[in-house]
């Protein structure tokens, strides 16, 4: 019976990418630890744009029992984490790695600092993407936090994700406290957590910042993993620092990768330097039968981001983008077409109409500076003494609204630009604000906004290759631009024959192109015609009598046992953001663009 609890917590669910295309044994996971007794039917946050590679899908832990059923046949979870691995030193002697982390941090058992971290237990309500007027099934789960001072803890975001209930224990205490999340960063995996019982914090001592520790450092991590309720600690070391791809929040950013041995439940728990300082968060490994004992760590830099950003705003409002698409210029060919004499510069491919650069940034544009720092031909800048660093280590830096300039060589000549930085606008949101899924409901016909959420939930066979390609090509063209789709059908007198349509994009309302859900709901709700008239692609048509189509909406709500016709979020005003119903009448491949179409020749958005 253990055996099957434990199994079932290493269930991992399919990222977006994975999920619609293919499965392949590698790839990163979270930390926190599932329990397998109330889990949900698999749902995970898109990871579309983590990885520029398909080799290397990202994925989280927490899979119904279905799920799990499909990963156990595919590789064993416990290889993955490295649980029994040896590794040899450079005299060809075999040693357990285990064995040496116990000696080495045998010292550590009355260490002060220890007593700052917390384990964390959760309970996580997820919505239902599929009948968005509902929630699924609740489900618990473990991590770790720590104390950092003004009673205040930092975790993951995936921790405490949809969470209804978060509550808190010290090392030692059999005492959980009740928790309140302050702010969830979805892009750097970190949420901030309150707790106003001031008998737990009697005594209690805040973690100290470190700074950005250099390759082959020692490090030790500290939580509360899998195995035990008592707190783990591991040693090792250093491994790389780069710019790293971050499964929860399908983002970018400075990561540490170390080699000690870190577990679900190790999610959110702090990593120390030799001086008891804090030098990250613990928040995914590598999965692999080819690799062991590959974890990573959030930077000390990214989390003092994370919490400035809250205490500028009061709020967490996300790391900004620059909204360019780039290319190398590795070639000397290639350089020499554009006019660029010097071995440096990218070159931009697209740019994103929803951000700032696309008013004085044009196609075929090569970026050679950024505030200042020469950017190679790799799209890589100069980082500490003698490291280089992906560019967009420089964007991740800034904050939403910090204005930056850029060298540019257009037609050979070149100038200077200044762009304002704001957070990248997806068409396909990874994760839903608020929490709940948008919906609307005419008359037994469900309509909701495409979200990666909802493609895990569906699968790839029921939403379609042609939804897929446009969740995976297509950019934004102006804030507030949703793909709305038919979800399905409830069968009933006024709908007859159109009870199996299912996850069709929506183009039209009575010959008016629709821009997102809200925008839907006005149309209908200014209807005073006698049909309503649905137009989807391929030039489907879904027709219903107006009159008959309200009178039949009640009925249809209370067979069902659907509590509104509409989400709270859509029963607001319509407010038109764009005014110009041109703007959007074209075709979504007009501008295809996505992280995943960028090989190893490439760079990802910056």
């Amino acid at each position: 019976m253990t055996v099957a609890a434990t199994t079932c917590c290493f269930a991992s669910l399919a990222s977006a990418y994975n999920s619609r295309y293919c499965s392949v044994p590698s790839h990163r996971c979270y930390l926190s630890s599932v329990s397998c007794r109330s889990a949900p039917k698999a749902i995970s946050h898109s990871n579309k744009g983590a990885s520029s590679s398909p080799k290397k899908p990202l994925k989280q832990f927490g899979g119904g029992p279905e799920e799990d059923e499909k990963r156990r046949t595919q590789s064993s979870p416990f290889k993955s984490f490295g649980a029994s691995s040896q590794r040899k030193d450079k005299k060809g002697v075999s040693f357990d790695l285990k064995e040496q982390q116990q000696v080495e941090t045998g010292s550590l058992q009355d260490a002060s600092f220890l007593n700052a971290v917390v384990k964390v237990y959760c309970t996580h309500t997820a919505p239902d993407y599929s009948l968005p007027w509902q929630k699924q099934r609740q489900y618990t789960s473990t991590g770790s936090a720590f104390m950092i001072g003004g009673g205040k803890l930092l975790t993951n975001a995936h921790c405490v994700e949809h969470a209804t209930q978060v509550k808190v224990k010290r090392r030692g205490d059999d005492t959980k406290y009740v928790a309140k999340v302050l702010a969830r960063g979805v892009e750097c995996d970190i949420a901030l957590l309150s707790v106003e019982s001031e008998e737990f914090w009697k005594g209690a001592e805040p973690l100290n910042f470190g700074r950005l520790p250099c390759l082959q450092d020692a490090v030790t991590v500290v939580g509360y993993p899998l195995g035990g309720d008592t707190i783990s600690v591991t040693k090792g070391v250093v491994s790389r620092i780069e710019v790293t791809s971050y499964a929860h929040g399908s983002s970018d950013l400075l990561g540490i990768q170390i080699d000690a041995a870190i577990n679900p439940g190790n999610s959110g728990g702090p990593a120390f330097n030799d001086q008891g300082e804090c030098i990250g968060v613990a928040f995914q490994v590598f999965r692999s039968e080819d690799v062991e004992n590959i974890g990573y760590v959030i930077p000390t830099t990214v989390v003092s981001h994370f919490l400035d950003d809250y205490e500028r705003n009061g709020k967490y409002t996300g790391f900004p983008c620059l909204g360019v698409l780039l290319q190398k210029l590795e070639n000397p060919a290639l350089r020499a077409c554009l006019k660029v004499q010097s071995n440096e510069g990218v070159l931009v491919r697209r740019v994103e109409p929803t951000s700032d650069a696309h008013k004085v940034l044009k196609e075929g544009d090569v970026i050679v500076s950024f505030d200042g720092v020469h950017i190679g031909c790799e799209g890589t800048v100069p980082f500490r003494s003698t490291e280089r660093i992906a560019f967009r280590y420089l964007i991740s830096q800034k904050f939403t609204g910090d204005v930056v300039e850029l060298g540019i060589i257009r037609a050979g000549a070149f100038k200077k630009v200044q762009v304002v930085l704001d957070p990248r606008v997806h068409l396909v949101p990874y994760h839903i604000e608020g929490g709940q899924p948008s919906y609307l409901i005419i008359s037994g016909l469900v309509f909701t906004p495409l979200s990666e959420p909802l493609i895990e939930e569906e699968c790839e066979d029921t939403i379609g290759l042609k939804l897929l390609a446009k969740a995976r090509y297509s950019l934004a063209r102006f804030k507030g631009e949703q793909i709305v789709i038919l979800s399905q059908v409830l069968a009933n007198e006024v709908n007859i024959g159109y009870e199996d349509m299912s996850n069709q994009q929506v183009l039209k309302f009575n010959g008016t192109w629709i821009k997102n859900i809200h925008h839907l709901a006005h149309l209908v709700d200014s209807c005073k015609g006698k049909y309503l008239v649905f137009e989807f692609e391929d030039n489907y048509l879904a027709v219903l009598e107006r009159e008959a189509a309200d009178a039949a909406s009640s009925c249809i709500l209370k067979d069902y046992g659907i509590p509104s016709e509409r989400s709270s979020d859509v029963l607001e005003p319509y407010i038109d953001s764009l005014g110009d119903n041109q703007a959007i009448n074209q075709d979504f491949g007009d501008i295809p663009a996505s992280n995943l179409e960028i090989g190893s020749d490439g760079l990802l958005w910056a």
